[in-house]
């Protein structure tokens, strides 16, 4: 390859690439409305506008991304993970279009993309697993017969998904079919397809997964592990290298099923075999995912492989650079810096960055996609960075770990760190005899107070103006920032928009948006009688379903129709009372 099409964001595009810089490939970087001076844009040889805002528009636009690889001369694609990386779709199309595709074959992903045959080469190959559906369940209905044939808790799983998106958990019978159609939206949202399987969750369980490598030559090598156990509603918040206090003979277990299930599957690329400890010992797989993961960071600290300049020599058809899995040199933190407030249940808070501050020093990395003064668009994921700290033991990469935190500020919007202190201050995560930490820890067992972010004032993504312009009798698109024209406005919108805004803060019937984002759906319908708390309506934002309660008992008046985006703080209905 020569020219890479990144079709990507943020700090992933960054990532790769600088990996093209060092290995000598030039790359092409795409962007919608609210990136056009992201850094990922800055980072790159060209770019080149996918013109939209949401994901669908752009980053999830087949067409527009292979019309860009041919206008840019591109010769590679690589996804990065998040979008299309995992499409089957996306693959046949770039191979179609005479492109490398910098990724697994598109019949693997289709094989192990689908959860349920995923399920099934691990059973063939021997791997541990525990009991699901054979298939992908139609109702509800089905969902509540497995519930009652293998008891609970159960996992409801998007059956083409993956990090945790379209993931539900059910722990009592009564909120299986509000969880089922809240797993059936998040998995169409997501990744364009509803089908969901179920399969028993094991309770209070580790996330222990294996990094693997595999060239077109037949080698297929485990470059490490990594745990994930940190989670907040199946998202990671903090993984580690290699995975602390499992047995040798569990570590071997791990990479021999990872090594068994990538060769049945004929694997050829970067990819990862998740797995599930809970703690009687017992081991399950979970999936599969055909891609870049987002703690890549922490293996390659620890091990000196380079994962993307790796998968930059498979696609060209090279043999990997070692055959043998590396012997771990020290261990390593990821922390995920979201624009998310940990005081105010991990909200959403996309808008522009004042200051960003990161640490600096012996083992510490930065992998950034913003830097002071970029915006936090609410059209996409809420990471904006990931802070990677290495040490040569544990405890010293827990000390190096407290010292780069502290160090880490960023103002203007509110993010993750506050909590990422506390937890590094916390004897579950960090004594040097145990570790207490689950899947489910910071639900049930992390009970530090964090205090609220300050608000800062809404900012509008960075949407851009178009029109056309005529030079030298040649027709041309021009875009402009619609912040540059905005001051020649005298659109009251905004002005009418912030007076319902501070009317509906001393409403206290109002149904406000808890975050700025989709009104993806009410539950409810208009009339309906609702008790104090009740879920009336779900916002969908930076690809996560918050939910709207009810501030009273009453009847829903509907004010606002579902598709449309909405500001945080937003008037979207009330509920009225007798009174």
């Amino acid at each position: 390859m020569k020219k890479l099409l990144i079709a990507n964001r943020g700090e992933i595009a960054v990532r790769i690439a600088r990996a093209c810089r060092d290995h000598g490939v030039q790359c092409v970087a795409v962007y919608a409305d609210a990136d056009i001076d992201a850094l990922h844009v800055r980072h790159a040889d060209e770019a080149y506008g996918l013109d939209g805002q949401r994901p669908a528009e752009t980053y999830l636009n087949i067409e527009k991304l292979l019309a860009v690889a041919k206008r840019s001369g591109a010769d590679a694609v690589h996804p990065g993970y998040g979008f299309l990386s995992e499409r089957a779709d996306f693959a046949r199309a770039v191979i179609e279009a005479g492109l490398i595709w910098v990724g697994p074959n598109p019949e693997t992903i289709d094989v192990l993309g689908d959860k349920v045959e995923a399920r099934k080469i691990a059973q063939a190959v021997g791997a541990p697993l525990v009991a699901g559906t054979p298939g992908p369940v139609e109702s509800a209905e089905e969902v509540l017969a497995f519930a009652e044939q293998h008891g609970l808790p159960i996992a409801i799983k998007a059956a083409f998904g993956g990090g945790g998106r379209g993931m539900k958990v059910a722990w009592r019978l009564d909120e299986v079919t509000e969880l089922f159609a809240s797993a059936v939206r998040e998995a169409e949202a997501a990744f364009g397809r509803g089908e969901c399987y179920v399969e028993q969750f094991l309770d209070r369980p580790r996330h222990i997964e294996a990094q693997i490598l595999a060239d077109q030559h037949g080698q297929v090598v485990v470059v490490g592990t990594r745990d994930c156990s940190l989670q907040r509603r199946n998202q990671k918040l903090v993984e580690e290298a290699p995975a602390p206090f499992i047995s040798e003979q569990q570590r071997e277990r791990i990479h021999q099923a990872a090594r068994d299930i990538c060769a049945k599957a004929g694997y050829v690329g970067a990819g990862t075999v998740e797995f599930l400890l809970s703690q009687d010992g017992t081991l399950s797989f979970l999936e599969v995912n055909t891609r870049l993961q987002v703690e890549h960071p922490v293996t390659e600290e620890t091990t000196g492989v380079d994962l993307v300049i790796e998968q930059l020599r498979i696609a060209d058809g090279l043999p990997l650079s070692f055959t043998e899995t590396p012997v771990p040199r020290g261990h390593s933190f990821e922390f995920r810096i979201n624009a998310e407030d940990p005081g105010k249940g991990f909200l959403p808070t996309p808008g522009q960055i004042g200051e960003f501050l990161p640490p600096f020093g012996p083992g510490v990395r930065l992998d950034s996609g913003v830097v002071s003064g970029s915006s936090v668009p609410s059209h996409f994921d809420s990471m904006m960075a990931k802070l990677i700290v290495t040490g040569a033991t544990r405890e010293q990469a827990i000390a190096r770990a407290r010292r780069a935190l502290a160090e880490f500020h960023i103002k203007g919007i509110a993010s993750v760190l506050p909590f990422h202190r506390a937890v590094m201050d916390h004897a579950d995560f960090t004594a040097p005899e145990r570790f207490a930490v689950h899947t489910r820890w910071i639900e049930t067992d992390f009970a530090e107070s964090i205090t609220l972010a300050p608000r800062a004032e809404p900012v509008a993504d960075a949407d851009i103006l178009r029109t056309f312009v005529e030079i030298d009798g040649k027709r041309h698109a021009l875009g402009l920032p619609a912040a540059l024209l905005r001051g020649m406005s005298l659109d009251a919108a905004p002005a009418a928009q912030a007076q319902a805004s501070a009317a509906a803060e001393v409403d206290a019937q109002a149904l406000l948006t808890p975050v700025a984002g989709n009104l993806h759906t009410w539950v409810v319908e208009d009339g309906a009688d609702v008790s104090s708390g009740q879920v009336v309506a779900v916002v969908e934002a930076m690809k996560m379903e918050t939910s709207v309660l009810a501030p009273c008992a009453g009847r829903v008046q509907i004010g606002q129709q579902a598709g449309d985006y909405f500001e945080a703080g937003a008037l979207i209905g009330r509920i009225q009372t007798d009174d």
